[in-house]
């Protein structure tokens, strides 16, 4: 089972960084045929928190904005946390020290079953608790 990070999305719509777009939107594609990826609530939300701040900023239109929203929310089936997930981040962040917000992530990817985990910001060619993690954008 695999998963994205929240910067994976991002770059997918991120007009501004071409090259990461292109592997992001890769990624992305090769994702949905695999049929084996998962989107955590808290990527999701942290997805739609950064859209609203360029929508803000001028650099979404209200529309682009609800597109992306609706693009992402539908592409990966969705796993909403359960409290086992607070219990795993927890534990991770205490014996790996990820910030606390990736060790939610990473509590989710292990609540899911999750092995394999696409990011750029918390770490690249490193295995925790079985999960490993692969940055696609270098």
């Amino acid at each position: 089972m695999n998963a994205v990070d929240t910067n994976i999305l991002l770059y997918s719509a991120d007009d501004n960084e071409p090259a990461k777009q292109a592997k992001a939107q890769a990624l992305i594609d090769q994702l949905v045929a695999s049929g084996s990826t998962v989107l955590f609530w808290q990527v999701l939300a942290e997805t739609v928190n950064q859209l609203r701040q360029w929508k803000n900023r001028g650099e979404l239109t209200d529309m682009e904005f609800d597109e992306h929203v609706q693009f992402f929310r539908n592409l990966f089936p969705l796993s909403v946390p359960s409290l086992v997930v607070l219990d795993h981040a927890l534990d991770l962040a205490k014996r790996y020290s990820p910030s606390y917000w990736d060790s939610l992530i990473l509590g989710a990817c292990k609540d899911a079953g999750v092995t394999t985990l696409y990011t750029e910001d918390i770490g690249s060619s490193a295995v925790i608790d079985g999960i490993q993690l692969v940055n696609p954008l270098i």
